[in-house]
This record gives structure tokens, C-alpha cells and sequence, in this order.
């Protein structure tokens, strides 16, 4: 009878060698005994046969067994993800300094590739495009400069705006409000609020004229209110309204059985990226998780892992956009902006509903 191969044991590593996966680079790198080389995870050579792979944690212990690094992926230099991290850096850096948005020619020569490569990378590292990164950073600026500039017009240019038509294209999405009205702190925007009591604790409800723009949860109803009026410190902020208890009862229902949905308009204020991280967030059914690492797949920018993190972070939605969801790739709970308690008992709950 001719002698069955030895099975060798399941090991995750094993399948990203096979799949190539870049996401792993730097976790260890493999060596192939019949070639001598030892190799990244993500490495374009031909897949060895399994039974002559052998895992190492660092490159230092593939050298000491006796291997020499691959010509190939380089494992003994910067990996491909660090080279391409350190390009877009230094094509952020130029953007934030320039007076107009650099051409994608003109970035891309800077980065030693084509403008179809270069674009590519940068959206696949950033998770936008360099002109969604560049007017980005010009709604930044915009904040600042509407924070001290004497009229619009002056901060708009100030910002980099080559045309006041360019910038009240996407101000109601950015700052929520018209630009005059952020610029004197929300003074004329009338928002409603009102706090109230759910199983997670004291939540505050809030909503301007373009839809519900903040939910908030917390044990110290008075720091919520503190909050919403750090964000709005001109605004008129109209509490004790009967009318809106109805719309915070609604809210709270939600809170208590997500699965029931919420039929309310959402002021969502963000980034492009942000935008793209929040809705992508809503749509995670109730009861599921998903981790940071796909969201960052689903949105189309698989290297922007912890940028999707920090959007997480600046969620002003509790719930409504469900960042309680995202958990890390172990299926561990990471940080929740209201705490990682209330984030288990959310998960908790819809996993019994």
C-alpha cells in the first residue's frame, strides 16, 4: 500500500501564505526548506508545498535557522504596506502645505509613479482619493480660519477655495449649517434636546432642523448637556418640550430593541471618509459584528484600518450608527466612545433579540 503524506496541523499562517495577505506582513514571516529563502505573507512567488514551510517569529530566527531573505519581497526591508504608507504620507504632507490642490500628476511624480498607480495607492492606504484628502483637509482649515476670519469670503480663500461656489457645494454637508451660522457657533440654529433614562443609563436626544444630531449616552445627564452645548455654543438649545419627549421615547425604544429600526432623519455631519465609515456601520444587521479590518475592505480602502477606528470614535450617533458593531479581529471588544460596557450589553441584547 503506498504510505499516506503526513497531515500537518491547521495553521491560520498557512492560509495566508497561500492567499497572499498583505495584512499580515511584519505578524512572521515563512521559510522553504528546498529553497533556502525565507520569505513575507505576502510574498508573489510561487506557493511552496506545504510540508516544507516552516513559520519564524521575526526575520531574525528565519536567519539564525539558516535562511536567506527572499529577492523577491525583500522581508529583510520595509514592507510593501510601510513603503506605500511612507508615499502617502509625504503626498498628505505636500497637499496640507500647497496654497491649491496639486495636480494627480504632479503627486504622482513626487511618489516615482504613474498617476493610475498612484491615485490606486493612495485610495487603498487613505481610504479617499487625494482630492476627497485634499478637500478634507480645506474643510478643516475652513473650520479654523471661520473661527477668526471677519467675513466668509475672507476664511473661504483663507482655506484654499478656489471659488465660493466650490465651497458651499458640500458646507451643509460638512458643517451642518450654513457657513455664517458655524462661524458665529451655531448662533440662529435652533436645536432641541431633551435627556432621559434607558437600561444603558442617561441619554440625551437631540435634533436641528435637518434631522436627529446627536445621541449620547452617559451616567451624568448634566455632562451630556455640557457637551451638546461645547458643539453648539451659540446655538438656541430648546429643552422641555413635550412635542420632542415623544421623539426622545422614540429614541429610547430603539436603544432597547435595535431591531425595531428607526424611523427618524439622521443629521450626519463628517468627512467624505467618515460619511463612508458611518454607512457603512449601518449596514451591519442587528445581532451581527463585524471588525475594523473589514470595514475598512467594505468601504474600498482595505489599508485604512485605524482611520476607520477614529471614525468610530467621532460617531455622535450612539445606536443610530451602530459603531458598537465593530469589534476587533479576534472578536474581542475594543475601546466604544461610551464605554465598553455599554457596548457589551448592546451586543448582548440584540444577540437575544
Amino acid at each position: 500500500m503506498k504510505p499516506q503524506p503526513t497531515k500537518l496541523p491547521n495553521d491560520p499562517r498557512w492560509n495566508a501564505v497561500e492567499t497572499r495577505d498583505a495584512s499580515v506582513d511584519g505578524t512572521f514571516w515563512y521559510s522553504v526548506r528546498t529553497t533556502g529563502v525565507y520569505c513575507r505573507p505576502s510574498c508573489g512567488s510561487r506557493t511552496p508545498l506545504r510540508q516544507n514551510v516552516a513559520f519564524h517569529a521575526t526575520r531574525e530566527d528565519a536567519e539564525r535557522a539558516g535562511f536567506r531573505p527572499c529577492k523577491r519581497c525583500k522581508p529583510d526591508g520595509p514592507s510593501q504596506a510601510e513603503r506605500q504608507a511612507t508615499l502617502v504620507a509625504a503626498a498628505c504632507r505636500t497637499i496640507e502645505a500647497a496654497e491649491s490642490m496639486p495636480t494627480l500628476e504632479v503627486l504622482a511624480q513626487q511618489a516615482g509613479l504613474s498617476p493610475f498607480h498612484f491615485q490606486r495607492m493612495f485610495k487603498a492606504v487613505a481610504g479617499v482619493t487625494p482630492r476627497q484628502y485634499g478637500a478634507a483637509h480645506r474643510g478643516q482649515r475652513m473650520r479654523q480660519e471661520l473661527g477668526s476670519a471677519t467675513r466668509v469670503t475672507d476664511a473661504i480663500y483663507e482655506a484654499g477655495y478656489g471659488s465660493s461656489s466650490r465651497f458651499y457645494e458640500t458646507a451643509a454637508d460638512e458643517l451642518g449649517m450654513t457657513a455664517s451660522r458655524f462661524r458665529r457657533g451655531g448662533e440662529e440654529a435652533h436645536i432641541r434636546f431633551a435627556v432621559g433614562q434607558c437600561s444603558l443609563g442617561a441619554i440625551l436626544v437631540a435634533r436641528s432642523d435637518q434631522g436627529i444630531c446627536a445621541i449620547t449616552l452617559g451616567d451624568d445627564p448634566d455632562a451630556l448637556v455640557r457637551q451638546l452645548q461645547d458643539r453648539f455654543p451659540n446655538a438656541e438649545l430648546v429643552g422641555d418640550d413635550r412635542d420632542f419627549d415623544r421623539v426622545v421615547a422614540q429614541v429610547v425604544g430603539f436603544v432597547e430593541a435595535p431591531n425595531r429600526g428607526l424611523d427618524l432623519p439622521l443629521d450626519i455631519r463628517g468627512t467624505a471618509f467618515q460619511r463612508r465609515v458611518w454607512q457603512a456601520l449601518r449596514e451591519i444587521p442587528a445581532g451581527e459584528t463585524v471588525s475594523y479590518t473589514e470595514v475598512a475592505h467594505r468601504i474600498g480602502a482595505p489599508a485604512s484600518v485605524r482611520a476607520v477606528a477614529g471614525a468610530c470614535a467621532a460617531n455622535h450617533l450612539a445606536v443610530a450608527v451602530p459603531c458598537h458593531r465593530v469589534v476587533r479581529n479576534d472578536g474581542g471588544l475594543s475601546g466604544y466612545r461610551w464605554g465598553v460596557e455599554r457596548k457589551r450589553a448592546l451586543l448582548e441584547r440584540e444577540g437575544r433579540q
